[in-house]
């Protein structure tokens, strides 16, 4: 199958206009004519991902984060892009990127995530002027505690060394959960608006997460946050577009190499003497 072709069964799935406007979606590198037999799912486009791309003999990474968001002044080879790029131009590997376009959709990333933990009767969170919108906000069918939601989690995302943190009482009933796959917490202050228990999403930084639970409790309410991989809330993603691209005559294969950027944690107990 021609790339050009794979492009319109791409984007007839996640139109490039449902994309937020600062995003940079669509083909990165490749030839719309070349010939596409195998296709290679990842979250992100690494050296090592290429180095599987190889192995694998494949002729096109989908990526879900954009390769080249942030403009380059040049692409030599001992710059991060440069070296990744030259590998693939030298190899004759295509690579697509479908981002927020993606999230928008409603088999996105956060829905995907919302279907995996069980919640139910779910809306999206931030809607988009782009038609699209960002995160879900749904319910939990009965209440849980916050711990057995955060035990959910555990259970279905790929496992990381950060796993996952809560902010908040192991004991508590939610039951109006937030979400957003990904980096979320520009959208802290809307998920504490929106009348969530609680808000999970990745990335959190101390600060703005301080800041939106304390002012929380000068609200009289109870809020919790629960911070998960960035790389582990999108890759359940992965499964789900490797479902809607079933039809195609390509054959399309997970990548293996996770791309969280952390290998290991220390957290025991400090010895006191």
């Amino acid at each position: 199958m021609r790339l050009g072709e794979l492009i319109t069964s791409f984007e007839s799935l996640w139109p490039v206009s449902q994309a937020e406007e600062w995003d940079v979606v669509g083909l990165v590198s490749g030839n719309p004519n070349q010939e596409i037999a195998k296709v290679l799912l990842t979250v992100d486009l690494t050296h090592e991902v290429v180095l599987e791309a190889q192995e694998l003999s494949v002729d096109l990474i989908f990526a879900h984060h954009p390769f080249l968001l942030r403009g380059v002044t040049n692409i030599s080879e001992v710059t991060s892009k440069g070296h990744i790029l030259a590998e693939l131009i030298r190899n004759n590997i295509a690579v697509y990127a479908a981002h927020t376009n993606a999230d928008s959709s409603a088999n996105g990333t956060s829905a995907v995530l919302a279907r995996a933990i069980g919640l139910s009767d779910f809306a999206v969170l931030a809607k988009s002027q782009t038609g699209g919108g960002i995160g879900v906000i749904g319910n939990v069918a009965g209440g849980i505690t916050l711990g057995e939601l955060a035990g959910r989690l555990n259970a279905v995302l790929p496992q990381t060394a950060s796993g996952v943190r809560v902010a908040g009482d192991f004991d508590r009933i939610v039951s109006r959960v937030a979400l957003c796959a990904g980096a979320g917490d520009s959208y802290l202050q809307l998920a504490l608006d929106s009348g969530a228990d609680v808000y999970i999403t990745s990335d959190l930084r101390h600060h703005p997460a301080q800041e939106i639970l304390e002012q929380a409790k000068a609200r009289g309410l109870d809020f919790a946050l629960i911070d998960i991989s960035h790389w582990a809330a999108e890759y359940l993603w992965l499964s789900q577009a490797k479902a809607d691209l079933s039809l195609l005559p390509v054959e399309i294969v997970l990548s293996d190499i996770r791309t969280d950027v952390f290998d290991f944690l220390m957290n025991l107990p400090k010895d006191e003497n």
